[in-house]
Parts: C-alpha cells; structure tokens; sequence
C-alpha cells in the first residue's frame, strides 16, 4: 500500500475488535518509529508507555470519557513529557552524541553552552509547552506508520492526564502523561470505517510560490 493509499485508508477508530491483538513485531515497529520522530534539537524529552492489561486498560477508560477505545484496543500507547528537562538532562545528550558519532567535545561545545544557557534562561512553563510540541510531532509520526503498517489508531486528547498519571504512577518516572493512542484493529462493524473522508479541496490548503 503506498502512503497516500494507507493515509485515505486510516481513520480515527471508534470501535476496535477486542479479540484481536497487535503482533509482538508490529508493536516493535511503533516502538522503533516512536524513537525515530523528529524532535527539537534532538533531545527527546518524551516517553512512551505500552500498556497492555487490561485491567488496567478499563480503568483507565473511566478516566478517559468511558471511551471505549481505551479498553477494547489491543494496546494503548501513553505520550509522555519529561517533567523534569534541566542541565544534567541535556548533558546526558551530548554524552550520546558523543558516544554514538565520536564527535570531538570541542565541536560539541559551542552548542552545548548555547542549548544550556538557553534553557537555564526559560520558565518552567515555556519548556513544558516545548516538550509538549514534542509529544505531538511523535503522535504524527506514529499515525503515519500505523497507517502504512494496517494498524488502526485512535489519537487521543480527551482524557484526565492527572488520574492517568497516578495510575501509571508516572511520578516515579518524573513523567507526565500528555497523549493516549489506543492502537490495533477495526471491528468490522465499526460504521465509520466506511465514511468518506471529509477534507477541504487541495488548491485551498496548499499554497504555491514558484
């Protein structure tokens, strides 16, 4: 399937089948794709947690809407932001950097000093504002790969980050919650995989200059 064909064929799943779960090799390729997502900088402030009980999955259904996306998907995947993006945050990129290109530390340097003193200088809700874009650029990432990959997908703001927070217990992490996808397969009586997609005509959203 080329990507437009597996673009017109995603849409956001409203009823999943519950029977049938996402094999261990699709998941690992969300995971691969949650890791390789675009973000500023290069620093990932964002994490992802798979959850896959469910048990789980229904409690944390009452505190997203009762959606029932949540629980009846075969895995549910949670966005996260790092709560805590400070020096020894970015230090620890630049040791990767480092590590994994061998780049010499003068070289490093220049923008080491500059992505420090920049973030030093910015109020902690600016940088949480930051890192959520972050969230976002993945959760593109990864609708686009469910797509080519006949994964169904239902991207999520609607639901209670705190409580979700707490049940994941993503304190322990120095995490919060941002996003929730519940991923796997269509139920075949899921009426809106039938409807046609409803977009404005290309010449109004795309703006040449030649």
């Amino acid at each position: 399937m080329g990507n437009i064909k597996a673009l017109e064929w995603r849409y956001a799943t409203k009823k999943f089948d519950a029977e049938k779960i996402l094999p261990k090799d699709k998941l690992e390729v969300l995971k691969q794709a949650f890791n390789l997502t675009a973000t500023s900088y290069g620093l990932q402030p964002i994490k992802m947690v798979v959850v896959h009980d469910k048990e789980l999955q229904a409690r944390l259904k009452a505190h997203s809407y009762n959606q029932d996306q949540v629980s009846t998907a075969s895995h549910l995947l949670v966005i996260c932001i790092e709560d805590k993006i400070d020096p020894d945050f970015i230090e620890q990129y630049f040791k990767r950097v480092k590590h994994i290109r061998e780049t010499p530390e003068e070289v490093l340097k220049p923008f080491k000093n500059f992505l420090m003193d920049d973030f030093k200088a910015k109020p902690k809700d600016e940088i949480t504002r930051w890192a959520v874009n972050q969230a976002y650029l993945s959760l593109g990432t990864l609708l686009t790969v469910c797509a080519t990959e006949e994964i169904d997908a239902c991207p999520m703001e609607g639901f209670e980050p705190e409580k979700y927070d707490e049940l994941l217990n993503l304190d322990r992490y120095n995490l919060k919650s941002v996003l929730a996808l519940p991923v796997g397969y269509r139920a075949k009586d899921d009426m809106f995989s039938s409807f046609k997609k409803v977009r404005r005509p290309l010449e109004e959203v795309i703006i040449e200059i030649d």
